[in-house]
């Protein structure tokens, strides 16, 4: 009989995680002229939290940028179609030397243990060629692995990877999210995702204008429930509307529960909460997936 690898330490599939290459003599400034933060600041073989966004400063993604060499980058996206993705970003290429390529012969794994070589905002190759991050914080380990060869679906493994994403506020954004929130709505400062130094993108006056001028209202709001809810439904505050769900996830385990990521208004009344009539609590966002 074959030996079966432990439960904690086994990778998982993430099937919703697909890679794009960004690969040519330009593929640094492209990204650093389209993308919100300073990929500039990129080492090899380091990795940031990044997003691309429309001019008027709405995430159209977001995603771990990956620097491998100083003409290879990879985007790992979750949720998004990474062909349209690809295709979109392919007409702001113009003269540029760059080229996109969604990279289906890469799977994504995940597993709940710390990299033995990764870490932090630095990744590494394994035995088998396959590149480990560090996904995980001080406190909770996590280990994204890409590679060559898949991993084993595991349904409850992969809704505790979807919870610890939005637990500690990195939003899961679904084609019908996309195009909707700023970074500052999203609290995209939490992960250290863009930046307001660097030089011109698509979005940067939005963005930069609200950071200086302190115009953010509102922000990302990490919600509990015990019954299930849906992405858009309305979140009410003391009866009245105060914004609506981006992403839900379902923590199972003893205590199992549901989550949803919501942008909220800054300042509330404190007034219960409910999503599409169910009662709502309110708990603080974890820290740690910053890069």
């Amino acid at each position: 009989m074959d030996k079966q690898a432990a439960p904690d330490t086994a990778f998982f599939a993430l099937p919703d995680h697909r890679i794009v290459a960004l690969t040519g003599r330009d593929a640094i400034a492209y990204a650093q002229a389209q993308f919100m933060n300073d990929a500039e600041a990129l080492a090899d073989g380091h990795w940031q939290w990044n997003g691309w966004l429309t001019p008027k400063g709405r995430v159209i993604a977001l995603f771990a940028l990956l620097r491998l060499d100083a003409e290879t980058l990879w985007l790992v996206l979750p949720d998004a179609d990474a062909e349209a993705v690809a295709t979109r970003l392919r007409a702001f290429v113009f003269r540029r030397k760059a080229a996109f390529a969604v990279r289906d012969d890469l799977h994504t794994g995940g597993a709940f243990l710390a990299s033995a070589s990764a870490g932090r905002d630095r990744f590494a190759s394994n035995a088998d060629g396959a590149l480990d991050l560090d996904f995980g914080t001080l406190d909770q380990p996590r280990t994204l692995r890409i590679g060559s060869a898949s991993s084993t679906e595991d349904a409850d493994a992969l809704a505790r990877w979807r919870a610890f994403d939005l637990a500690h506020g990195l939003p899961r954004l679904p084609a019908s999210q996309s195009e909707h929130w700023t970074p500052q709505q999203l609290s995209l400062d939490r992960l250290r995702a863009y930046s307001v130094k660097k030089g011109c993108y698509p979005g940067q006056e939005i963005v930069a204008r609200t950071h200086f001028l302190g115009q953010a209202k509102r922000h990302l709001a990490l919600l509990q429930t015990q019954s299930p809810i849906a992405i858009g439904d309305e979140v009410a505050e003391d009866g009245r509307a105060a914004g609506s769900v981006l992403s839900t996830a379902f923590q199972p385990g003893d205590a199992a529960h549901h989550l949803a990521l919501a942008v909220l208004p800054l300042e509330r009344d404190e007034a219960p909460l409910r999503i599409a009539g169910v009662p709502a609590e309110a708990v603080p966002l974890r820290e740690g997936l910053a890069r």
